[in-house]
């Protein structure tokens, strides 16, 4: 996750049938008021995370609520050490470590263990950098892990309005982080959460919805399988690329994309990530250039770097679709769009409709040519399995506001 997507960023029918959706434990989450609108920089933001990471060389399951956070990022109320201090952490599968300090300071009591290591990340155009803890980490009521990596936070940029990260990326992703053992990987809350017997498969479900308040309590992770009631029909599912960059992190391939019936946005077999921690669905400039130029009058606002679309062509907004695991997955126009009774709190001008939309900041070709964020998992329910080493996307019923032609 990244700056921004701090804030905006730039943020698993898996064959698990046995685990019911009555044995789910749901906790409350604590709202947060920041004190700024999150828009400003926000598409920068998306692009300079998205950068970033094309750089890079016992139990059963337990769901828990998570909060959209001024429309544009997920967070969820995880506590550290005994007794534990609750932290609103941002939820990032584009990332794998964990730390606090950034709102809340790290409180330390008598299960905190200093490592002797540092640990500095970067997130795009966010970074923090401190010293490692070992420490308890409870992430549901009776699910707490011990001995996991917390990272102090003591210095950092780009994290207004929440107190850290909870990384639920691949482990590979730590690699470096640490000083002096570059070279040891860090396990992840999920790792730690496997070997210590409280999941039974190294799973994440990720529901998130379109938030119908400034702070909106409507998503929900489930730790160590799927909730079945949180999506409908059958899991998609699609092997983690092995094209580099994309496959460090949970990296899929699009068949292809198109744009109502004629328009071809994605021509070929292409690698992108899956990120919780990017709002925006981000396409390679040229994928890009086929979208906008298939809506008349849509440009790029350069105040924003987001895409406007006129209010005349509002009406006509055809189907974004992406094809994965053999599965088409449709934006329809609503899907694709900034409700306007939204723009005041990102920050845009009133009257004007801004898309989700945007490009990456460099061409296809790179290995990491689209990114699908938070906008796009509003709409379809999505399956981190580590264990099969795949990602799973499912159908759900969740409803945008319709536009206003």
């Amino acid at each position: 996750m990244q700056s921004f997507s701090t804030l905006l960023r730039a943020v698993l029918l898996v064959t698990v049938t046995s685990v019911s959706a009555s044995s789910f434990l749901r906790i409350p989450l604590t709202k947060l008021v920041p004190t700024n609108s999150y828009l400003a920089g926000l598409p920068d933001a998306d692009r300079a995370r998205a950068a970033f990471l094309k750089s890079f060389a016992s139990g059963g399951s337990t769901t828990v609520p998570a909060s959209n956070l001024a429309y544009v990022q997920y967070t969820t109320s995880v506590g550290v050490g005994s007794p534990p201090t609750y932290y609103n952490l941002v939820v990032d599968t584009g990332s794998s470590n964990t730390f606090v300090g950034t709102g809340i300071p790290y409180v330390r009591t008598s299960t905190s263990i200093f490592t002797g290591e540092d640990v500095n990340v970067t997130y795009g155009s966010g970074y923090f950098s401190g010293l490692e803890y070992f420490d308890q980490v409870t992430l549901a009521p009776g699910f707490a892990i011990t001995n996991q990596s917390i990272g102090d936070a003591l210095s950092y940029a780009d994290f207004e309005g929440v107190d850290g990260i909870v990384g639920v990326g691949p482990v590979i992703l730590t690699e470096g982080t640490l000083s002096p053992s570059t070279d040891e990987l860090i396990p992840t809350v999920m790792n730690n959460a496997l070997s210590q017997g409280l999941i039974t498969e190294e799973i994440l479900g990720v529901s998130f919805a379109p938030a119908t308040s400034y702070n909106d309590t409507n998503g929900a992770l489930t730790y160590g399988g799927i909730d079945s009631s949180l999506y409908t029909g059958e899991i998609t599912y699609t092997p983690v690329t092995a094209t580099y960059p994309a496959g460090y992190y949970w990296g899929v391939n699009v068949t292809d994309a198109t744009y109502g019936s004629t328009t071809t946005v994605i021509p070929t077999s292409t690698a992108g990530i899956v990120d919780t921690g990017t709002t925006l669905v981000l396409l390679a400039d040229n994928f890009f250039e086929s979208y906008m130029r298939a809506i008349p009058g849509a440009r790029i606002d350069e105040s924003t770097g987001l895409m406007t679309v006129p209010e005349n062509s509002v009406s006509k907004i055809q189907p974004l679709n992406f094809t994965i695991g053999g599965t088409v997955f449709s934006l329809d126009a609503a899907a694709q769009l900034i409700p306007i009774d939204q723009n005041t709190a990102w920050g845009l001008s009133a009257n004007t409709q801004y898309g989700i939309v945007s490009y990456l900041g460099t061409n296809s070709g790179e290995g990491l040519d689209f990114i699908i964020g938070q906008k796009f998992m509003e709409k379809y329910y999505a399956v981190f399995d580590t264990d099969s080493n795949r990602v799973g996307f499912a159908y759900t019923e969740h409803t945008f506001t319709t536009y206003t032609p």
